[in-house]
């Protein structure tokens, strides 16, 4: 069968109301053994059961022949590549403590750098693939509004350093930045680790305090600056302690870069083994535009892959460019010129600022959506 519309279930219930018409659809990582279907006359031609277990007496023979595609459950691995949702911090943690790191998050990086971050052989190479494309999709669910039932999201990012210390002007800026972009309605994205990464997240998740108010939580986060400080997941336990239930935001980190905790003020955690995958769909999903901090090669590897993005309007709109800190982008580096150079000609031109002002930067974001490609004339 060659099916026009593929439903999707990650979910027991939804599964048992469809009956036994399973035809085109997607069966993920669900365990099937205890579940009342009507096996026997079960439909599934263009079915796809995603690292689902079955009831014994069940013939998974038959339900190919009906035309389904099995794709097995994989053994021994710390992660699942099939997994329904996205992660959360208490998932990722899970076994962490200030004494000793057994965490799941610290099983799968050890995994990961013994097996699949160099010359993976093919079963892990696919189980990887797999585990990200399962991201990816939590990832839509997420944003368009499924998940939170809040409708799309207005998805903002900020890239940056991720040696940036707690105690450094530019996160605490980014800090505060991402608290009033988050009161404006705008959901914050980052890359998932320190630094600036973890200054957005902290941001978002503490955007109904008052300025005074998240600069106390700042001056006490300083005390453990950088993530290889003792007492630095500590200092960011004592936060969450204090605030439990924050604004929701999403960082977007990969195990290529593992030795680096996962930020812990993100609801949302779409954790990724491939970098590059990663790094493309974090700057995809910022429709509303993309906030650059002070940061080095990965930061200006970002400022292209945007200005890519922009150019060609790879993803049917463009987005604005903010570039935060004058002497950085002008001074220290050629960056701002550069960029404006190249968008010389292209309507991504009026989509670019600089500024050093957490209110001005704010303004502009309001005041330039995304806009879509079509109709656009380009100037050159």
């Amino acid at each position: 069968m060659k099916c026009s519309v593929v439903r999707e279930l990650d979910s027991l219930d939804r599964l048992v109301r469809l009956g036994a018409n399973l035809n085109c659809t997607v069966i993920q990582g669900l365990d099937l053994r205890e579940v009342d279907l009507p096996w026997k006359g079960l439909e599934c031609d263009g079915a796809v059961f995603l690292g689902c277990r079955f009831p014994a007496d069940v013939s998974v023979c038959d339900l190919i022949e009906k035309g389904a595609l099995i794709f097995p459950k994989f053994d021994d691995l710390p992660y699942n590549p099939y997994r329904p949702e996205l992660y959360s911090r208490e998932e990722l943690m899970e076994g962490w403590t200030g004494e000793d790191d057994r965490s799941v998050d610290k099983k799968i990086y050890d995994h990961f750098v013994k097996h699949g971050k160099k010359d993976p052989d093919i079963v892990e190479a696919l189980a990887e693939r797999l585990h990200d494309h399962a991201i990816d999709d939590g990832l839509t669910d997420l944003l368009e509004g499924r998940i939170e039932k809040d409708g799309v999201k207005k998805v903002v990012a900020i890239m940056g350093g991720h040696g940036t210390g707690r105690d450094e002007p530019s996160f605490r800026k980014v800090a505060h930045l991402a608290r009033r972009l988050t009161s404006e309605g705008f959901f914050m994205a980052s890359g998932g680790g320190p630094g600036i990464m973890e200054a957005t997240n902290l941001g978002a998740y503490l955007a109904d305090l008052s300025e005074k108010e998240l600069n106390g939580v700042l001056d006490d986060l300083a005390t453990a600056p950088r993530y290889s400080d003792k007492g630095y997941l500590d200092a960011a336990n004592r936060v969450i302690e204090q605030y439990p239930a924050g604004h929701s935001s999403v960082a977007v980190p990969t195990w290529f870069y593992g030795h680096e905790p996962t930020n812990m003020f993100s609801a949302h955690v779409a954790k990724y083994f491939s970098n590059s995958i990663r790094e493309d769909g974090l700057l995809a999903i910022a429709r509303y535009g993309i906030i650059f901090a002070p940061g080095r090669a990965g930061t200006t590897q970002e400022i292209f892959q945007d200005a890519c993005q922009n150019h060609y309007a790879t993803f049917g709109e463009i987005s604005p460019m903010v570039f935060l800190d004058s002497d950085r982008y002008t001074k220290e580096t050629p960056l701002w010129e550069t960029i404006n150079k190249l968008a010389d000609g292209r309507h991504f031109k009026d989509l670019l600022k600089l500024s050093d002002e957490v209110g001005e930067i704010v303004e502009f974001i309001k005041n330039n959506p995304p806009l879509p490609s079509d109709g656009l004339k380009e100037l050159v």
